[in-house]
């Protein structure tokens, strides 16, 4: 696991300096730097397809077939003609006019910048929706100062292909360039364990796809893996629709895409502003919705909302200037108004909006009498790369079985995530899969949740998870205790390879005692596969009158004023033993302090010291 903020600070760090050297403008900067990212990511996925498809390659006269664009169009992934591959950049020679390269057209090139622009336009060729797309501005670069940044990007750490890793890149550098581009209110990165638990809700198969905020196409990347893994090919069974009003996103979607091989209709600027058009003319076909819409916008034009329809429940609170002052439920509305008869919706919302009241409440209750709310949950702080606020996520599912027709599942995963660093969270694969179990038992796919219990114990064993868990905890006890003995006693030759050991085994036994607790988390609640609602974490409520379904313990939303706020439902949970001794703590942290005051004490002397010496 790559520590991608390091990488972001490293990058941006050395590219900032370059820029710093060149007169280019922040924007004028941004999108080739964009680009060459872009260049080096393809390649690394490049380079893996390209090994899949030499695995079986066939050979004739004892030599094995070379790749060619065909190949990788049959694995949905984009070819690199050899110009156009990275290494192939890097290792040009200093005085590109001495090589005597030609360009598509047939021209000799005498600069860096425009054999850097021809592999943009021969990668252009391979995928159509790229045309016109690639930045083709790198004349404005000095040589050197290309090279060099080919160099910073050469990166190994980019060859962890997972994920939307080019997104977070480029909002981390275009938050840096170009500030007065990203700060839109509302408008920022969606992570990806939130795109990820989306995606696993939705379960997408086949068919259309719309996100109408579509950013840098983190859900139709997770999309695609999600349908890829499932054995299908994704451009084959589903056709992605995306709509983005800034420009730069709008491009830098369709370069995510085309990285990923997948093939999509991105629609950008003022056609493309949600709030007024229906830029695809997809109103109730689409089989499903995913977005991270941005929250909050206020000044909407409501005629120019009314007359671009997609209001199934009517319009928001409209102001004397005939604006809509909160623009959340236009969104959550036109996400409903987009499904067809079995469609399913997923999207990131402000949380304030599970309960505002006024013209708000009454479309609420609207949307959860039709019966179509699924799943609600709440999501705690510093989920968000560049914000702190908390958020919710909304399922809709127009086609759910009869079992839970009337019914919606409200999970609070506030106080459930992983912590990656002082200011931000997520949740972990395992964790996921924990939250995703919830909604399995809900919709009664016990089957799933079995599935996940085996893939537990082929990695635990068979035992039970609790027993498990504590024998991994002395394990790593004892891991620890034995590191610092031996690095104490260890010549000053070998302490640091002895650490290094050390530290490598507690890695891989903490990796194990996360999936024992992930695992009795899971088991210890839901046992070998029964849904109960749990106290702080989930709870089943009604849509209609609970007496007429026998629940003496249900409730309807209804009852609670028609909010959708998980933690009305859920209640709060006991507070849990969190299994730290506090008297060994303790004991702790004095031996810390006491070792920090001797350090401090010891440098003031040493300064003292050094202050008489020099006669002050």
């Amino acid at each position: 696991m790559i520590n991608i903020r390091k990488l972001e600070a490293e990058l941006w760090e050395s590219a900032d300096l370059l820029r710093a050297g060149s007169k280019l403008t922040s924007n004028q900067y941004c999108m080739p730097v964009l680009g060459l990212i872009f260049l080096r990511y393809a390649y690394s996925r490049f380079r893996m397809v390209e090994a899949e498809i030499l695995k079986n390659r066939p050979s004739r006269g004892g030599r094995v077939m070379p790749v060619e664009a065909s190949d990788f169009a049959a694995k949905s992934a984009l070819f690199l003609p050899k110009e156009a591959q990275y290494d192939y950049l890097l290792n040009l020679p200093d005085d590109i006019a001495s090589a005597r390269l030609v360009n598509r057209d047939g021209q000799t090139m005498t600069s860096l910048g425009e054999v850097v622009n021809n592999a943009m336009a021969l990668i252009e060729e391979q995928s159509d929706q790229l045309t016109g797309v690639l930045p083709k501005s790198y004349t404005d670069f000095s040589d050197e100062l290309l090279s060099e940044l080919l160099r910073i990007f050469n990166n190994s750490a980019l060859d962890e292909v997972g994920g939307d890793i080019i997104g977070r890149i480029y909002e981390y550098f275009l938050n840096k360039f170009a500030k007065n581009i990203a700060s839109d209110d509302g408008v920022f990165f969606t992570p990806k364990s939130l795109v990820k638990m989306i995606v696993n809700i939705i379960e997408p198969q086949s068919g259309i796809l719309l996100d109408p905020a579509c950013g840098s196409g983190g859900m139709f990347i997770q999309s695609g893996d999600f349908v890829n893994q499932s054995g299908m090919n994704a451009n084959s069974a589903m056709t992605f629709y995306g709509q983005e009003k800034v420009e730069y996103n709008a491009q830098l979607c369709l370069m995510n895409m085309a990285v990923h091989g997948l093939t999509g209709v991105i629609k950008s600027g003022d056609e493309a502003n949600s709030f007024y058009h229906d830029a695809h003319n997809l109103d109730g076909c689409c089989d499903y919705v995913m977005a991270n819409p941005p929250f909050n916008v206020d000044k909407v034009k409501a005629e120019s909302c009314e007359s671009a329809k997609r209001l199934p429940f009517g319009m928001s609170s409209v102001n004397k200037n005939k604006e809509v002052g909160n623009g959340n439920y236009l969104w959550i509305s036109y996400f409903y108004s987009y499904l067809n008869e079995k469609g399913r919706a997923g999207f990131v919302m402000a949380s304030s909006a599970t309960d505002s009241q006024g013209k708000d409440k009454d479309i609420r209750q609207k949307l959860v009498e039709t019966g179509h709310v699924d799943v609600m949950i709440s999501v705690g702080n510093n989920f968000f790369y560049t914000k702190s606020l908390p958020c919710s996520l909304w399922f809709f599912d127009k086609n759910k079985n009869e079992a839970i027709k009337d019914k919606v599942l409200f999970i609070d995963a506030r106080n459930y995530y992983t912590v990656v660093d002082r200011t931000l969270n997520e949740w972990s694969e395992w964790q996921l899969k924990n939250l995703n179990a919830i909604v399995w038992l809900y919709r009664g796919e016990t089957e799933k949740y079995t599935a996940l219990l085996n893939e537990y114990r082929t990695i635990l064993g068979n035992g039970n998870f609790e027993d498990i868990l504590d024998q991994l905890k002395d394990e790593l006890k004892d891991l620890q205790k034995r590191s610092k003995t031996e690095v104490e006693h260890a010549g000053r030759g070998d302490k640091k390879r002895i650490q290094a050991e050390y530290d490598e085994m507690i890695a891989g036994k903490n990796e194990e005692v996360t999936v024992a607790k992930e695992a009795n988390w899971l088991y210890e609640k839901f046992g070998d596969g029964e849904y109960k609602n749990i106290l702080g974490l989930c709870k089943v409520a009604y849509t209609t009158d609970v007496a007429k379904n026998g629940d003496k313990d249900g409730i309807s939303i209804e009852e609670k004023g028609w909010s959708l706020t998980p933690g009305a439902y859920v209640g709060v949970a006991p507070a849990e033993d969190d299994g730290v001794d506090f008297e060994e703590r303790m004991t702790e942290i004095h031996r810390e302090l006491l070792s920090l005051q001797a350090e401090s004490n010891e440098l003031m002397e040493t300064i003292s010291k050094n202050m008489k010496e020099m006669g002050l």
